[in-house]
């Protein structure tokens, strides 16, 4: 019971600096709106973005969850097809010098650019902002995920080896286990560009989400609803960022103890 009360205490504990470090950046922020007489539609104080939410919380909310569906399968197809692919490319030193570049030369194509192009041949929708959030969190998880594969020591696939564990067990049961905190990272990166990849789909073709709040507010110069979106999006990506963190000390309890 103790132990359970103490790590608790621990847990709020550890909450303090965060809420503080953001408590000091809104007063920053609202002083300097004060302090240089900035105009809302210029750079609205945290009252003005605080206001702008009341005005429409059902609306933004609504956008809201239409973002996080996007990022939300997006990222689900990123990982799935990340993790094939760094498979695949550890399984054969030839394929991986074959195909690495080609991957690092799409990955370099600016997203932005290619964002109208996806509304071209997948037309008005969801399915391009979805395809926009696989292809921006797709390259973190292929990365983390083949130094995570090719990082095991040599003298424990010499022992698989000797013990005569064919490739798929030695996949199965060596290099994936040991590659997991590696492909968490990646994760935890991933999630994150996935939610600018459904920002940036939103940009190029949509009527829905808040990127296409951001868009719209811009161009009526309601700038604190524009804030009030960024301010959702930032939320959004912490949690999502934090529920991938938390899944890690779930799934990977030993990870943390065995890397100090």
């Amino acid at each position: 019971m103790r132990t359970a009360l103490a790590a608790g205490v621990r847990r709020v504990l550890s909450a303090g600096p965060p809420l503080l470090a953001a408590l000091c950046a809104l007063a920053v922020w609202w002083l300097a709106t004060l302090v240089f007489d900035i105009r809302p539609f210029l750079l609205p104080a945290p009252p003005d973005v605080v206001d702008a939410f009341g005005r429409l919380p059902g609306y933004l909310l609504r956008q809201t969850w239409q973002t996080f569906t996007e990022t939300a399968v997006g990222f689900g197809l990123a990982v799935g097809a990340g993790l094939v692919t760094a498979v695949l490319l550890t399984a054969s030193r030839g394929v991986e010098r074959a195909v690495m570049p080609l991957l690092v030369a799409v990955n370099a194509v600016p997203k932005i650019a290619v964002a109208p192009l996806l509304v071209v041949w997948l037309g008005f929708g969801t399915a391009p902002k979805v395809f926009m959030v696989a292809l921006l969190a797709w390259f973190p998880v292929v990365v983390s995920t083949m130094a995570g594969l090719t990082s095991v020591p040599l003298e424990l696939t010499e022992l698989a080896h000797s013990l005569t564990a064919s490739r798929r067990q030695t996949y199965r049961k060596l290099r994936i286990p040991w590659a997991l905190p590696q492909v968490f990272i990646g994760l935890r990166l991933g999630v994150t560009l996935a939610v600018v990849g459904a920002v940036v789909g939103e940009f190029a073709g949509g009527d829905q989400g808040l990127g296409y709040v951001i868009v719209a507010s811009g161009g009526n110069a309601d700038t604190p609803l524009a804030f009030a979106a960024m301010a959702l999006l930032s939320a959004m990506s912490v949690l999502l960022f934090y529920a991938v963190v938390l899944a890690e000390r779930a799934l990977l309890p030993w990870a943390r103890e065995t890397t100090g």
